[in-house]
C-alpha cells in the first residue's frame, strides 16, 4: 500500500469512513480499483498536503463545487457533510456559498444553499440521535 493511500484512509477515518466502500460498490465493477485510486489521489495526495489545514481545503472545495453549478450537487453534499464533521460552521459554509454567487452566478449559489440546508438538517438530526 502506498503512503498516499495510507494517508487518505487516515483522513477518511475522521470524516467519512464509508466513502471508499460506497465508491467501490458503485463504480469498481465498471472501473476496477476506481475507489482506491480516487481516494488515494484526492485525500492522500491533495487533502493531506502541507500548507493548508483540512478545514480550509474543505472550504475551498465547497467554493469550487458551488461555482461549478448543479451538476456537482452530489459531491457538494458530501463535502458539506465532511466539513461539518471537521468543525466548519454552518455560517462559514453559507458565507462561502454566498461568496460564490459572484463567480458561479446566483442560480449556482441558490442550488448550493438549498443543498447545504438539507445537509445541515440531516447533520443536526444525526447529532440529536447520537446525543439521545
Amino acid at each position: 500500500m502506498s503512503e498516499a493511500l495510507t494517508r487518505a484512509r487516515e483522513i477518511l477515518q475522521q470524516v467519512d469512513p464509508e466513502l471508499e466502500t460506497v465508491l467501490s460498490e458503485r463504480y469498481d465493477e465498471l472501473l476496477p480499483q476506481f475507489a482506491e485510486s480516487l481516494i488515494e489521489m484526492s485525500y492522500g495526495r491533495v487533502y493531506s498536503r502541507p500548507g493548508l489545514d483540512i478545514k480550509t481545503r474543505y472550504i475551498a472545495t465547497i467554493a469550487a463545487l458551488t461555482s461549478q453549478g448543479a451538476q456537482t450537487l452530489p459531491q457538494l453534499r458530501v463535502n458539506i457533510k465532511n466539513a461539518l464533521k471537521l468543525g466548519v460552521t454552518q455560517t462559514q459554509i453559507s458565507e462561502v456559498i454566498f461568496q460564490m454567487s459572484l463567480y458561479g452566478g446566483l442560480p449556482a449559489m441558490i442550488n448550493a444553499l438549498n443543498a447545504a440546508k438539507e445537509v445541515f438538517a440531516e447533520f443536526e438530526q444525526q447529532a440529536q440521535k447520537s446525543g439521545d
